[in-house]
């Protein structure tokens, strides 16, 4: 069964969207987008901090609690995550799993203690991945601004070793791009671990994701590549809660041939078609 899940990207009270995690506009109330995914058929929602790791903290926990009073589907919280209190916390507040990425590489053996705690399933580690010059595949830290050193493919196999229950892979290189995504990564990576995969980075159009189901995701991840198109469904800008959105650029967006089409229901309607099983 492939998944499709949004992907939420907060800084602060607000909804942002960047490209190769930079560059972050602001779009909005995430209760907002996470309530119409909610409606649209989503499978799961990833709620990310993107600026956790600079002040070492997951400021999520309100967001989190508000949407899960209301939507029902799992909730996965990542950003800052550095202990198992912190863990402990974001998930009283209502998340189903949490995504760790820093806390991680600095210490990989929390992968161990977090699973023991709380459960494989509950344990996605979350790799930002750089493809460098010679082909290398590289991991990053702080929403692709760190660099780490770690070899993207060791690194998964380490992490499946030391019981985490899935991957968030997200190709820098693709991320906001809506290009396509990097199959040869999602690939290479799948060919050597058995825990699901959720594929994040690049997805433009329907058939970007069943090039990367066909190559071993179990999941597809995306953010801008829905968020516009949510935001053409509001019948007008003062339906969504939130006024800190970067209007003239959504606009801007909205009103360009370029803008997304991609639909929750779409998606699944098109790799059902091309016999990838999903939830309706």
């Amino acid at each position: 069964m492939i998944r499709i899940i949004p992907r939420l990207d907060i800084k602060g009270p607000n909804l942002v969207k960047g490209i190769h995690l930079e560059g972050l506009r602001v779009l909005g109330d995430p209760k907002d987008y996470a309530n119409f995914y909610y409606q649209a058929g989503a499978d799961e929602l990833i709620f990310q901090d993107v600026v956790a790791s600079l002040y070492q903290r997951n400021s999520l926990n309100d967001i989190i609690e508000k949407t899960a009073r209301d939507i029902f589907i799992p909730l996965t919280v990542g950003g800052g995550l550095r202990s198992l209190n912190d863990i402990k916390d974001v998930l009283r507040a209502g998340a189903d799993k949490v995504s760790i990425n820093t806390a991680a590489i600095q210490n990989p053996e929390f992968i161990r203690e977090a699973s023991l705690e709380f459960g494989s399933s509950t344990i996605c580690i979350a790799l930002e991945v750089n493809k460098q010059s010679n082909g290398e595949y590289l991991c990053f830290t702080d929403n692709g601004r760190e660099f780490t050193g770690f070899n993207a493919l060791e690194w998964a196999e380490k992490v499946e070793a030391l019981g985490a229950g899935e991957l968030i892979i997200t190709s820098i290189d693709k991320e906001g791009t809506n290009k396509g995504m990097d199959i040869s990564l999602i690939k290479k990576i799948s060919q050597i671990i058995s825990i699901p995969i959720i594929a994040h980075g690049g997805l433009g159009n329907e058939s970007h994701a069943i090039d990367a189901v066909k190559n071993g995701a179990n999941a597809i991840c995306l953010a801008s590549g829905l968020h516009y198109n949510c935001i053409n469904e509001f019948k007008n800008f003062s339906e969504l809660s939130g006024s800190e959105g970067n209007l003239e650029y959504l606009l801007n967006k909205l009103n360009s041939k370029s803008k997304s089409s991609i639909t929750i229901k779409g998606l699944k309607e098109y790799l059902n078609r091309e016999g990838e099983e999903c939830r309706f």
